[in-house]
């Protein structure tokens, strides 16, 4: 003869299935907030980097700025040392 299962769990089996799903939930909530932070770091990455892009706009600008306003230098020739 074979044993059936009852469908009353027993007071352990009661217990591990609630272990299973406090687990199971807490690992949603551990992945949840992973997944948060994930985004969060995107999030700054993406204004550090348009403060970052932003600074070298300006750089370029300030740069162009500058070459416009100052003459251009004119280049010496090196004069020549005559042999003795």
């Amino acid at each position: 003869m074979s044993a059936r299962k009852t469908a009353e769990l027993s007071p352990e089996g009661i217990a591990r299935s609630d272990r299973k799903r406090l687990a199971a939930e807490e690992g949603m909530r551990a992945l949840a907030d992973v997944e948060r932070q994930a985004i969060e770091v995107r999030r700054n990455m993406a204004r550090l980097r348009e403060i970052r892009e932003a600074r070298e706009r300006e750089k370029e600008a300030a740069d162009a700025a500058l070459q416009t306003a100052s003459p251009a230098r004119a280049v010496k020739k090196r004069s020549r040392k005559t042999a003795r």
